[in-house]
């Protein structure tokens, strides 16, 4: 097996084998503590700009099919994980992980101690890294991530985005069916595509919504023209002060058209409520993390992936109340108008991977337009 390095901004040096494609890669090192999903994650639009850590050793068991993907492609710019299963045990698997990352030239690491990188990024924060499998010489590994530009102010929304409207028609699978077509549409949804997930679409299918997805560069007058019955802002990859136009799109159609934000379509929301966002020392990535909803009053178990959060206090003179809650560091994990129709998470409902605890707030949602159209 070729030998690969991670190399940290800070200098640490990790000693592995290469994992995925020969090369090398660079983004901002995190870590994941879902034990099962790895191919949602790598597929996970949201994750652009990073290289993911699983946490869990092994990962790669369940081999790679085609239909538990989150988008057309991984976007991760690097994977590390202890050891990478060659051998895929499950009925649905079409390839393995190594396979599938070296098809999409995904450049990966293997065989180092995940536990040691998780508690130095832990106890130091996130920071960028060189996963390479090219270059062995640490010196010069070091120098070059030194020099990398970190996340903060990066628009990485315009990398992911589609690059024109199309419109959902899948639903939520099933065994032995697949995913089956949806009931008849009774809402109109726009869904600004920040780095949407496939799941988010199919959630809002199933429950009715005839989804039409645009552009996040789309502004909100064009929005507005498809006459829609609400306005669904997606999650997405970096820093939410990078991406003004969304900010400035999502501003004008506040109080005019319900809106439901999940993870950064939650930032989204917060700025254009004039709110102010800050980046986490490690972030929020995992599929078990504790949410307390204060409108229920109930702890869900939730599924999580994000590097920032909106700071509650810079709105809560402007009309909007925190409704969720996390429960392992007090940050704000909901927001909500006291006024408008207007509502969104930090964390993601839709799950893919994680628990289904919130998917209830997919029928807030459609409760939410029903009451405004019905008005």
């Amino acid at each position: 097996m070729k030998p690969a390095l991670l190399v940290l901004r800070d200098g640490r040096v990790f000693r592995g084998e290469m994992l995925g494609a020969l090369g090398e890669t660079s983004g901002e090192v995190i870590f994941n503590t879902a034990m099962t999903g790895y191919q949602e994650v790598l597929t996970d639009p949201s994750y652009r700009g990073q290289i993911v850590t699983m946490t869990y050793p092994l990962i790669g068991n369940c081999g790679i099919n085609d239909e538990d993907i989150e988008s057309g492609r991984p976007w991760v710019n690097g994977f590390v994980v202890r050891e990478a299963s060659a051998v895929a045990s499950s009925f649905r698997s079409r390839i393995s992980l190594g396979d599938y990352l070296e098809r999409h030239g995904i450049v990966g690491i293997q065989g180092i101690d995940t536990r040691a990188l998780t508690r130095h990024i832990r106890d130091g924060g996130a920071q960028d890294g060189i996963i390479s499998s090219v270059e062995l010489d640490v010196d010069r590994l070091r120098e070059r991530a030194r020099d990398l530009p970190g996340l903060v102010g990066r628009d990485l929304v315009r990398e992911v985005t589609a690059d024109r409207a199309y419109e959902w028609h899948e639903g939520a699978w099933e065994l032995g069916r697949g995913y089956v077509t949806p009931p008849k549409s009774r809402f109109r949804v726009v869904a600004y595509d920040a780095g949407i997930k496939f799941n988010i679409l199919r959630q809002l299918a199933s429950l009715g919504c005839d989804v039409t997805v645009v552009p996040a560069a789309t502004p909100a007058e064009a929005v507005l023209e498809r006459k829609p019955d609400g306005v669904f802002l997606s999650n997405g990859p970096g820093d939410p002060e990078g991406v003004p136009y969304l900010i400035d799109s999502v501003r004008a159609l506040l109080g005019r058209v319900p809106i439901f934000g999940i993870c950064l379509g939650h930032q989204i929301l917060g700025l254009a409520a004039g709110g102010r966002t800050y980046k986490l020392s490690f972030g929020h990535h995992g599929a078990n993390h504790p949410v307390k909803d204060f409108t229920s009053g109930r702890v869900e178990i939730t599924s999580q992936n994000h590097g920032f959060a909106v700071d509650p206090q810079s709105v809560a003179s402007k009309g909007w109340e925190v409704t969720h809650a996390n429960l392992n560091d007090g940050t704000c994990e909901g927001l909500a108008h006291r006024d408008w129709p207007a509502f969104s998470v930090q964390y993601h409902p839709e799950a893919s991977p994680g628990p289904h605890d919130a998917n209830v707030l997919f029928h807030r949602f459609v409760d939410l337009m029903a009451n405004h159209k019905g008005g």
